[in-house]
Protein backbone atom coordinates (compact mmCIF):
# COMPACT_ATOMS: atom_id res chain seq x y z
CA UNK A 1 0.00 0.00 0.00
CA UNK A 2 3.01 2.33 0.90
CA UNK A 3 4.34 2.17 -2.70
CA UNK A 4 0.66 3.31 -4.47
CA UNK A 5 0.60 6.28 -2.37
CA UNK A 6 4.68 6.83 -3.24
CA UNK A 7 3.38 6.46 -7.13
CA UNK A 8 0.38 9.16 -6.83
CA UNK A 9 2.62 12.03 -4.81
CA UNK A 10 5.48 10.62 -8.00
CA UNK A 11 2.83 11.46 -10.61
CA UNK A 12 1.08 14.03 -9.09
CA UNK A 13 4.90 15.96 -8.66
CA UNK A 14 5.68 15.00 -12.58
CA UNK A 15 2.23 16.75 -13.64
CA UNK A 16 3.12 19.71 -11.49
CA UNK A 17 6.34 20.21 -12.90
CA UNK A 18 5.00 19.61 -16.62
CA UNK A 19 2.62 22.95 -15.47
CA UNK A 20 5.33 24.79 -14.52
CA UNK A 21 6.88 23.91 -17.43
CA UNK A 22 4.45 24.87 -19.82
CA UNK A 23 3.29 28.49 -17.93
CA UNK A 24 6.97 29.25 -18.09
CA UNK A 25 6.86 28.50 -22.07
CA UNK A 26 3.57 31.08 -22.53
CA UNK A 27 5.81 33.56 -20.80
CA UNK A 28 8.19 33.22 -22.97
CA UNK A 29 6.39 32.81 -25.67
CA UNK A 30 4.00 36.32 -24.55
CA UNK A 31 7.31 38.21 -23.91
CA UNK A 32 8.98 37.41 -27.24
CA UNK A 33 5.51 38.97 -29.19
CA UNK A 34 6.20 42.58 -30.46
CA UNK A 35 5.29 45.16 -28.14
CA UNK A 36 2.33 46.74 -29.05
CA UNK A 37 1.26 50.58 -27.80
CA UNK A 38 -2.14 50.39 -26.55
CA UNK A 39 -2.74 54.19 -26.69
CA UNK A 40 -1.16 54.19 -29.97
CA UNK A 41 -3.44 51.50 -31.26
CA UNK A 42 -6.74 53.68 -29.81
CA UNK A 43 -5.69 56.55 -31.42
CA UNK A 44 -5.27 55.41 -35.10
CA UNK A 45 -8.44 53.14 -34.52
CA UNK A 46 -10.20 56.77 -33.64
CA UNK A 47 -8.63 58.41 -36.45
CA UNK A 48 -9.55 56.06 -38.66
CA UNK A 49 -13.34 55.88 -37.59
CA UNK A 50 -13.08 59.50 -37.80
CA UNK A 51 -12.14 59.61 -41.10
CA UNK A 52 -14.77 57.13 -42.02
CA UNK A 53 -17.54 59.24 -40.79
CA UNK A 54 -16.19 62.84 -42.70
CA UNK A 55 -15.91 60.66 -45.95
CA UNK A 56 -19.78 59.63 -45.25
CA UNK A 57 -21.01 63.01 -44.51
CA UNK A 58 -18.47 64.44 -47.94
CA UNK A 59 -20.58 61.78 -50.08
CA UNK A 60 -23.87 63.20 -48.72
CA UNK A 61 -23.69 66.93 -48.60
CA UNK A 62 -24.29 69.28 -50.84
CA UNK A 63 -23.08 72.69 -49.94
CA UNK A 64 -19.90 73.63 -51.61
CA UNK A 65 -18.26 75.14 -48.27
CA UNK A 66 -18.96 72.54 -46.07
CA UNK A 67 -17.35 69.95 -48.83
CA UNK A 68 -14.59 71.91 -48.86
CA UNK A 69 -14.44 71.87 -44.73
CA UNK A 70 -14.85 67.93 -44.40
CA UNK A 71 -12.19 67.68 -47.60
CA UNK A 72 -9.63 70.12 -44.93
CA UNK A 73 -10.82 67.26 -42.43
CA UNK A 74 -9.83 64.47 -44.19
CA UNK A 75 -6.74 65.68 -45.20
CA UNK A 76 -5.82 66.88 -41.87
CA UNK A 77 -7.36 62.97 -40.49
CA UNK A 78 -4.78 61.30 -42.90
CA UNK A 79 -1.42 63.89 -42.09
CA UNK A 80 -1.92 62.59 -38.21
CA UNK A 81 -2.03 58.68 -39.66
CA UNK A 82 1.36 59.49 -41.78
CA UNK A 83 2.70 60.98 -38.62
CA UNK A 84 1.62 58.15 -36.63
CA UNK A 85 2.75 55.26 -38.61
CA UNK A 86 6.00 57.03 -39.26
CA UNK A 87 6.79 57.38 -35.12
CA UNK A 88 5.73 53.63 -34.68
Amino acid sequence: MGDAGEGLIDAEARLQERMDELEEARKVAKDRGPKVDPEHVRQVESLRLAKIELQRQAESTTHEARKNQIGQAIAEIERRLADMNKKK
